[in-house]
């Protein structure tokens, strides 16, 4: 996809259809085109295989669960994208660091 048009931000979820993912990537999607309505031209879900869990913008990968070893927290992709997109935008609650034990 590219960037085609300066500020065309377009998400790519690749999840793996053999581990029955596509309800998290779908999840995922869903709370990103909420945070980012006015902000995302697109966000596609594409099927793979493999054990793949892959986010990518315009793509650039994000996240990669295989090299991370686990999945992203929601507000972990929000503030991934946030800081490529609008890196001044304050995400609310969302950018509270995580409590360490």
């Amino acid at each position: 996809m590219g960037n085609l048009v300066a500020n065309t931000y377009c998400v790519e979820i690749e999840y793996c259809t053999q581990c029955r993912w596509l309800l998290r990537a779908a999840w995922m999607a869903q709370e990103l085109l909420t945070t980012f309505d006015a902000d995302l031209t697109a966000v596609s879900l594409m099927p793979g295989t493999g054990g793949v869990f892959e986010v990518r913008l315009n793509e650039v990968v994000l996240f990669n669960r295989k090299a991370m070893e686990r999945f992203p927290e929601s507000k972990e992709l929000k503030q991934l994208i946030r800081d490529h997109i609008a890196p001044d935008r304050s995400l609310g609650h969302s950018d509270k660091p995580v409590a360490t034990p």
